[in-house]
């Protein structure tokens, strides 16, 4: 258990928490660390039931059609196998996996295919972006250059056009599988409640632990009408971000991370947040008061 030592507290900083799936587990953390959790949930995820490109991808590996299938997400992963093992042979799907090169983002998918007894070629390195796959792709060129290389990616609620174009503009044949897609909750108030909070300056800190939560809470923004507000109030606030690929989207909506984990895990991102929150709220808010009153030559 952390100790509750100052240094490795929030000291009951209110702490906006988007998170879906860990959304107890994170909560928890905040409290743990001497915060005071504001829980709304940011999106869902809605399996492609119904998925033709999945059941064409599967088709297509076991034909031998593929050279390299990438993984990004542990989830969209075994939701894959779920769908395929509706209409194919399990072992079937499994051992053309492991007749191909799989790659894998990070943790997660590898722990998936492990359990599948999947063989992984590549497992790209921390902090897990889409660069550090290709990265960790290139370094193995001599055994399977990008070049003519036939190629599939397991997408995730948003398509990766980025890596998309690079695998591409590096010769490979590129087809995505998507697997599930990301929506804004069923019951969308507790997100609304916290854009009304985050407006009123009732906020003391938000983290974000993947990039579709910017997304969407600047959707609810956007349709509520308060972004002239929260621009306005979030400049006051901690902004905390558990990766690369999330502070990108964050500076894509003009917001300021003040922090990003050193490990993209969301104890490390609590933990880190709260050892550092009072400080940087108290720096940021002393600037904004003096930007607000800016001292004469009579008080100088």
């Amino acid at each position: 258990m952390p100790t509750q030592d100052a240094t490795r507290s929030f000291q009951g900083l209110r702490v906006l928490s988007l998170e879906s799936r860990r959304g107890t587990e994170l909560a928890a953390l905040i409290r743990t660390y001497g915060g005071q959790p504001i829980e709304a949930p940011a999106l869902r995820e809605v399996p492609l039931e119904s998925n033709p490109a999945a059941l064409d991808f599967a088709n297509a590996l076991m034909r031998d059609e593929y050279d390299i299938v990438i993984f990004l997400t542990g989830v969209g992963t075994r939701v894959l196998v779920s769908v395929v093992e509706r209409a194919c042979p399990r072992e079937a799907f499994i051992a053309a996996l492991a007749r191909t090169k799989v790659v894998v983002r990070g943790p997660k998918p590898l722990a998936v295919l492990r359990d599948l007894h999947v063989p992984i070629w590549v497992a790209a390195p921390e902090p897990n972006t889409w660069r550090d796959v290709l990265a960790a792709i290139e370094a193995k060129a001599e055994e399977r250059p990008l070049r003519g290389a036939r190629l599939a990616v397991q997408e995730y609620g948003v398509s990766n056009t980025e890596l998309l174009e690079e695998l591409r503009g590096r010769g490979a044949r590129v087809t995505p599988v998507p697997v599930y897609r990301w929506a804004l909750p069923e019951d969308v108030e507790p997100l609304e409640k916290a854009v009304t909070a985050i407006a009123r300056g009732e906020v003391d800190v938000v983290v974000f632990t993947t990039s579709v939560q910017v997304v969407h809470l600047w959707q609810i923004v956007e349709e509520m009408c308060l972004e002239a507000d929260v621009r306005r109030e979030l400049p006051r606030t901690v902004i905390g971000s558990i990766g690369p690929t999330t502070s990108e989207e964050l500076k894509r909506h003009g917001l300021v991370v003040d922090l990003e984990a050193s490990h993209p895990k969301i104890g490390v991102l609590v933990r880190e947040t709260a050892e550092r929150s009072a400080g940087l709220l108290q720096a940021k808010r002393s600037r904004r008061l003096e930007d607000d009153h800016p001292r004469t030559d009579l008080e100088t």
